[in-house]
């Protein structure tokens, strides 16, 4: 999958960011990011506003599994991320969101919350910082998540946990926060 080929590249050069050869913090996750983003509007688009919407073939469905349908794109995006997690690869990414359906999409850090607003405030922008977690000083950037389509905005604002009802197409409704070790 170019996906994880690509991430887990990203993650080798990360072992050379604090070194003149290396790649700045900012550019690793602005590319990082760009394969996230890339793969999440891909699939939300082609396979489920067009087969769930459009086509009204299959539904995505937060039970998937039992209900023999698709997986939302925030579960594929966090099936993603547990596979990265998995293989050690030097940094993490997640979907997060002030107004998150799922608890454990909630933000946890002063950081994630102070980038999740910034992002909400100024359109567009992406969120640059640094936190210390633990004794490990980290990267994090956090990114907007933008609804891509029709199938997004019907979701939250259609589902009875959504904290949150009034999303509209293009808005942004969370974010994506890549944190990798200075």
């Amino acid at each position: 999958m170019r996906t994880r080929a690509f991430i887990l590249a990203a993650a080798a050069a990360l072992s050379g960011c604090g070194e003149k050869t290396g790649i700045e913090p900012q550019r690793m996750a602005d590319a990082i990011f760009a394969v996230i983003e890339a793969d999440r509007a891909s699939y939300t688009t082609n396979v489920v506003n067009r087969l769930q919407n459009e086509e009204k073939v299959i539904k995505a469905d937060e039970h998937w599994q039992d209900n023999q349908a698709l997986p939302l794109p925030a579960q594929m995006m966090r099936m993603g991320a547990e596979r990265v997690a998995e293989q050690e690869s030097g940094f993490n990414y997640a979907l997060l969101s002030q107004w998150a359906i799922n608890k454990q999409n909630k933000p946890r850090t002063d950081l994630e919350r102070q980038g999740l607003a910034y992002i909400v405030e100024n359109p567009g922008q992406n969120f640059y910082g640094t936190e210390k977690l633990g004794d490990t000083e980290y990267f994090t950037a956090v990114y907007p998540d933008v609804a891509v389509s029709p199938a997004c905005v019907s979701c939250h604002n259609e589902h009875v946990d959504s904290p949150r009802k009034d999303f509209e197409l293009g808005q942004t409704m969370g974010g994506v926060v890549i944190r990798f070790p200075l």
